[in-house]
């Protein structure tokens, strides 16, 4: 390493500052006005997220800021760096990438699983010049635009198939991104040195480049303003083309700080991180917030919580690495309510956090019950660099409650006009409409102008997509989102009170409701549930529970399906997009059959059904099999069809 004592000018141009540290408990909105007495430009001096890492390594030197687990075993000894260390490979990484050509216009794409590289990556990414997360499993070819369209130079990624098959992703990547110079490897960190043998042309050994950058110092001399793009975070992906949300240095820095003032975080902390490092909950809120207050981060593996040891080990790493905050998606929260406690003392945890999704009341329940743990919600999302409201230690809010906004924050919850948008009539307390944001962590839009059309009102307010209504105590509570409302011959259905009353039978897991195609109503209200270990119920039985809690008439639901997994997104958001082309195979699978029925076809002859995407229903007639009547069924089927609400295509194997 580079003698410290051998600095450039340039070194503290800016002053090494303080990490940040909360300036009072928050638990009511007067604290939060509280806060705002200070003028914003006086109580956050902080420019870039180097800044942060340089004051933090500064500060909390020899501490251990990440730490992380080579397997689910509570046995096995971690890996474990300090704040220290932390810093002085984020200079490396970031030399090396100015060395690599890379400029604050420029992209630094990341391909990779949970490890300790990947925040070299970020951090040192952001400090030469754009960093892009990418999500693993996204096809080649939305890779591939994404790369493209950011005019990523540089790629790191796991040099290893291992997980989501990245390293054969990233050799094809390579040869397919104009402007791509170079793909460096990161090595697995069980892989002996030298077994990767000899790399091709173009792609080099990310260790071994970068232990021999300077590691006290930007080599750039670069002063990074607040307002310089930071990262490129993609939004969607599943389905459609994916959008490209410009970050500002400014926005991320106010995250954290936001997030330490609210959520009360010190350097006694100590949390689990299992977000993926590519979505914004796993970047902002859990790694960067809590880094900029001491806290040491705990990575679970390379495959997080999707590691099925960790998860069932999950209370004895809790015992062992003594957390003081439990924070999971609720989907996971249903997970780690099967995971019996079997003894280990789980006492460290004081605050349970949960978001990404609403959370139903009878989980929150269940948790608390089994764990003593209440858990407190909170709202983020990509436009708005990962966090919107939080609902803080000590104030315990009703499930669907998401807490208070951030300081210096505006908030509004507006009607939604005949489109489904938001209007400019602001709703009366408790009414439920579209929650609007004005806020020092909006982004700085897409990549693509075009994109920002429906991302914001004609005044410049975030339009967030996100249903919910004000209480009393001025925090916000959420329903849903509104491009999951069921819409039943014009009759609005939020799901979640669907949810919520079926999500109430003891046997059921989790559960989701989507809109099925049909060709009177347009939607009817269904649902797909899955049942805890041992849980046994029969789909007429279930329905006929949640019928008889749901009071409104239209929202009834027609039917319930009980289904091994729904599906999921990488983050362990329930994905409806695929839930409604389930919905929609269900349906025109019903109307085949009775077709078929209708015609007098065996089973046999039946046409099979199947979906693509999440936007194509498709129906196969097997010719030998329907014999002389598959013309008749074709025309038939075609007409019958018809009338849905949905793409569907009648075709012949």
């Amino acid at each position: 390493m580079t003698d410290r004592n051998d600095r450039h000018d340039n070194d503290y141009a800016t002053p090494v500052g303080a990490p940040f540290r909360p300036a009072r408990p928050v638990r009511s909105l007067a604290d939060i006005h509280a806060l705002e007495q200070t003028p914003l430009a006086q109580a956050l001096t902080v420019r870039s997220t180097y800044e942060i890492f340089r004051n933090a390594g500064h500060a909390f030197g020899d501490k251990t800021a990440l730490t992380f687990l080579r397997t689910g075993n509570p046995d096995d000894a971690p890996i474990r760096w300090s704040y220290a260390e932390l810093l002085a490979r984020i200079h490396q990484t970031a030399n090396l990438l100015h060395d690599l050509g890379v400029g604050p216009n420029d992209a630094v794409a990341v391909l990779l699983p949970g490890c300790l590289e990947y925040h070299l990556a970020l951090w040192g990414g952001e400090a030469a010049g754009i960093v892009q997360p990418l999500n693993p499993l996204l096809t080649d070819e939305k890779l591939v635009a994404l790369m493209t369209a950011a005019r990523a130079k540089v790629l790191i990624a796991y040099g290893s198939d291992a997980e989501s098959g990245m390293w054969s992703k990233a050799l094809r990547l390579r040869g397919q991104v104009p402007g791509l110079t170079t793909l460096l490897r990161v090595a697995p960190h069980d892989e002996a040195p030298g077994a990767a043998g000899a790399l091709p042309e173009g792609v080099a050994d990310f260790e071994v480049l970068r232990v021999a950058q300077p590691d006290d110092r930007l080599v750039s001399g670069r002063d990074i303003a607040s307002s310089d793009i930071a990262a490129y975070f993609h939004t969607g992906g599943t389905t459609g083309a994916p959008k490209l949300a410009r970050h500002s240095h400014g926005a991320q820095v106010f995250t954290a700080w936001a997030s330490v003032q609210v959520a009360g975080m010190n350097e006694h902390g100590i949390s689990i991180n299992g977000y993926p490092l590519f979505h914004v909950a796993g970047v902002l809120p859990a790694s960067l917030a809590s880094l900029s207050a001491g806290v040491e981060v705990v990575i679970p593996t390379p495959s997080l919580l999707r590691n099925k040891q960790v998860l069932a080990n999950y209370w004895k790493l809790v015992a062992k690495y003594r957390p003081t905050s439990l924070s999971a998606v609720p989907t996971v929260l249903a997970a780690l309510a099967n995971v019996p406690l079997d003894g280990a003392d789980i006492s460290s945890i004081t605050y349970c956090r949960t978001g990404a999704a609403v959370l139903s009341p009878e989980l929150a329940a269940r948790f608390e019950r089994l764990f003593g743990l209440h858990v407190h919600e909170s709202l983020g999302m990509t436009e708005m660099a990962g966090i919107s409201t939080i609902t803080p230690p000590g104030v315990d809010g009703p499930a669907g409650c998401v807490g208070f906004r951030l300081p210096y924050m505006q908030m509004r919850v507006v009607a939604l006009d005949e489109h489904g948008n938001a209007s400019d009539r602001e709703v009366a307390r408790g009414e439920t409409g579209m929650v609007l944001f004005k806020s020092p962590n909006v982004f700085s839009g897409f990549v693509d102008p075009a994109d920002n059309a429906k991302a914001f009102t004609a005044d410049d307010w975030l339009a967030t997509g996100d249903l919910g209504w004000i209480d009393s105590e001025e925090r916000l509570n959420l329903t849903g989102r509104s491009k999951d409302l069921i819409i039943r011959s014009g009759h609005n259905i939020d799901p979640k009170v669907i949810e919520d009353a079926l999500s109430a039978h003891p046997a059921v897991q989790v559960c989701a409701a989507v809109g099925a195609p049909d060709a009177y109503a347009g939607e009817l209200p269904v649902v797909f549930a899955t049942l805890v270990p041992g849980g046994a119920a029969t789909e007429d039985e279930l329905l006929a529970f949640t019928a008889a809690r749901v009071d409104e008439a239209p929202a009834k639901p027609k039917w319930v399906a009980l289904v091994d997994a729904l599906p999921m997104t990488n983050v362990g958001k329930i994905y409806k997009p695929e839930l409604r082309a389930m919905a929609a195979s269900r349906v025109v699978a019903a109307t085949v059959a009775e077709l078929c029925a209708e015609l007098g076809l065996p089973e046999a002859a039946r046409p099979s059904v199947t979906h693509e995407g999440e936007s194509l229903v498709r129906v196969t007639i097997d010719p030998a099999a329907a014999g002389a009547q598959a013309a008749a069924l074709a025309e038939r089927l075609q007409q019958a069809l018809e009338p849905l609400p949905f793409k569907t295509r009648v075709a012949t194997a």
